[in-house]
């Protein structure tokens, strides 16, 4: 009995080193495959190997974000280089005035547009294309169209925005903060027909009612300075001429 105990000992035992050798072999594998070597004590061996490949993630983390910044960085520097570079285009020659003239008129088209708007009860925007002018009709589903297609009383809100927005823009360029508080518009209203009159009349109570600056009008239209509040008129006799306020 004592002899058949021995050998199922020596047996387990003989199976227990067989299967520590497999797990020696397979730790030593797996060891290989991710480029450590074996040791005798394969837990601090592991332990160790994780902290280093948590130090070298860090490492990685933080190299990440500087490429990061050094690509921000670059992209800054690229637009600046752009910037740059049409700036010296513009500098060369004649470039530099074309560009201020071009920007001049985009900033005055801009404001003009803003007014026509406004004159125009929204009806029309105006733009400009390799120096031609257009207006965007609202009204007919924002249909582009040259200005020349314009009526007479159309024609006469476009000028006068124009007007308005190149006033806006020398009252802007003073030194001195100086506005233009005041508008004359002197004639030309004669040999207006009776709806483009009405046109002209409607603008110029739309720009009054803006506040911004007095509107003073000179003319010889009755209908036209019917609808004016104020009205300064000048009377005439054989003798003598007076001038005589009606109105508010």
């Amino acid at each position: 009995a004592g002899a058949v105990v021995r050998c199922d000992l020596v047996a387990s035992v003989s199976a227990a080193e067989a299967a520590a050798g497999e797990v020696e072999e397979r730790i030593a594998d797996l060891f290989g495959a991710v480029g450590l070597e074996a040791t005798a004590d394969p837990g601090r061996a592991a332990a160790v190997a994780v902290e280093r490949a948590e130090a070298d993630l860090r490492r990685l983390v933080e190299r990440r974000e500087q490429a990061a910044e050094l690509r921000e960085q670059r992209t800054g520097h690229e637009r600046e280089a752009r910037v740059a570079r049409a700036l010296a285009g513009h500098l060369r020659a004649n470039n530099f005035e074309r560009w201020l003239l071009a920007e001049a008129l985009d900033l005055l088209v801009d404001g003009a547009s803003r007014i026509l708007r406004e004159l125009s009860n929204g009806q029309y925007d105006l733009v400009h294309d390799k120096g031609e002018f257009f207006v965007v009709d609202h009204h007919d589903a924002g249909l582009r169209r040259a200005v020349r297609t314009l009526s007479g009383g159309e024609t006469f809100q476009a000028s006068l925005a124009l007007a308005l927005a190149l006033s806006e823009q020398l009252a802007g360029m003073s030194t001195t903060a100086a506005s233009l508080e005041s508008i004359v518009l002197d004639e030309g209203f004669g040999t207006l027909d009776a709806a483009t009159l009405d046109t002209v009349a409607a603008t110029l109570e739309n720009l009054a009612a803006r506040g911004d600056r007095m509107v003073g009008v000179v003319t010889h239209v009755p209908a036209l300075a019917d609808r004016i509040p104020v009205r300064f008129e000048v009377r005439k006799d054989a003798r003598t001429a007076r001038v005589e306020r009606t109105g508010l």
